[in-house]
Parts: structure tokens; sequence; C-alpha cells
């Protein structure tokens, strides 16, 4: 299983928030790249990163942020965060992105999602499936909609989607734990592809429940800048 470190960026700081809340966002880190490197050093292979005020655009906002860790360290950048054209996405993959996240574009523009796989391939492409309720939200989880996040994954496998995020919104940065409970459903739902579990993560125990599920990966915010989670360990444990 493999364990992605967590970057949020909100005006140009590490920050984390609170159930999605954009006025709840708290810095968690100084600089961006010690962050990455530090993680890099714990011997992280991933990291997840997100342009929150690209979310809330709807366009990328802190694009250099994202590039000078991709070209300053051998982490491989999974990225979302304001990714709606395919213009985008090739621009993110040529600066070094190892693979972009396509979250309200998923529910809003599916046949970007469909293009974007026959372009550039599933390894370079993952759909971010933020739920709350068992319902997708969109537009940096500012919006809600009717679609259950089961039938949204099962439409997007069927353009050729491998990789998920799945995150329960009521879950994000409360250490409270994952939300097995819809993972599993998830999984036993869909087939052939690759889920990661992101929200709630709260320590190592998550990390051996998103384990013992057969999961992809697993991303961790909060349990880290906390100090509830050691990432070392949980990168030990995960290669186990």
């Amino acid at each position: 299983m493999v364990i992605l470190p967590a970057i949020d960026i909100k005006d140009g700081t590490c920050v984390r928030l609170f159930r999605g809340d954009y006025s709840t966002a708290e810095k968690v880190a100084d600089n961006f790249l010690d962050t990455a490197k530090s993680f890099e050093a714990a011997g992280a292979e991933w990291i997840h990163m997100v342009d929150l005020d690209g979310a809330k655009a709807g366009r990328p906002v802190n694009t250099r942020i994202y590039t000078e860790v991709a070209e300053k360290t051998a982490l491989k950048v999974e990225l979302g965060g304001g990714i709606r054209n395919i213009g985008t996405i090739s621009e993110y993959l040529d600066m070094g992105i190892s693979r972009v996240i396509l979250g309200s574009a998923a529910l809003k523009d599916p046949e970007l999602v469909k293009e974007s796989i026959e372009k550039f391939g599933a390894e370079k492409i993952v759909v971010g499936i933020d739920a709350k309720n068992g319902f997708v939200a969109t537009e940096g989880w500012l919006e809600s909609s009717d679609v259950n996040y089961i039938d949204l994954a099962n439409k997007m496998i069927s353009f050729g989607v491998k990789y998920f995020i799945f995150t329960d919104i009521s879950k994000d940065g409360t250490l409270s734990g994952v939300n097995a409970e819809q993972l599993r459903a998830l999984k036993d739902g869909t087939s052939d592809c690759n889920i990661i579990a992101s929200g709630g993560v709260r320590s190592i125990e998550d990390i051996k429940i998103c384990k013992e599920m057969g999961l992809y990966g697993a991303i961790c915010g909060k349990s880290l800048y906390s100090g509830n989670l050691d990432l070392a360990e949980a990168i030990k444990f995960s290669r186990e």
C-alpha cells in the first residue's frame, strides 16, 4: 500500500481545513519545500498536493509551488485543484507532475475524464470523489449533488479510470478515523480499480484498516502535522 503525505496550499501557505471549510484554514508548516523534503527523508515516494485556491477559482493558482516540489525532490507529485481542461492537464504533466486529480470535472464534464484517459493513460489520471453523506460534492466541496459516489465511480471505470481518491468530507481534517464503511462499500461496489483513502486518518490503526481492506493507498495530512502518526512508521508498515 502507498502512503501519500499531503500538502494543501491556500494563499501560498501550507494549511489544513476542517471538513473542507475554507474559513477553518490552519497553517501547519512554514515552508512547503522543506516539508516535502522531510516527507522524502521519511521514505515517502509520493506526495499528495492540493491547490485550494485553484479548486475554488476553477483554475490553477499556485502552480510554481507544485512544480518546484517536482523539480527539487524525488517525490512523485499527485496534484488536484482547479484542473478543468485538457490543456491544464497537459501543462502539469509536462512540468513534471506525475498524476493529476480530476474532481469536479468527473461530475460536471465526464467527457474530459474520458478524453484525458485516452490521451494520457490511466496511470496519469486519478478521479477524486468527495462525498457528503454518500453524495458527491464539487467545486472545492462548496456544491452538493444527488449523485451517489459509487455510481459515479462505476461510470468513471467505464471510461477506463483505474485510480480513485475517496474523501468523506465529514471526516476530513477531524482526526476521527477513516470511514471504513463507505470505503469498503466502494471497494465492493467497483472492480479493477485502485482506491486511495482520504479524510480522517488519525493513527497507524487507520493505516492498518486500509491495508487490511486491500486499498491501494492512504492520504495522511493532519495526522502527520499533529504528531498522531509517524510517517516513517506508516510507510514501513504499508510495505510489509
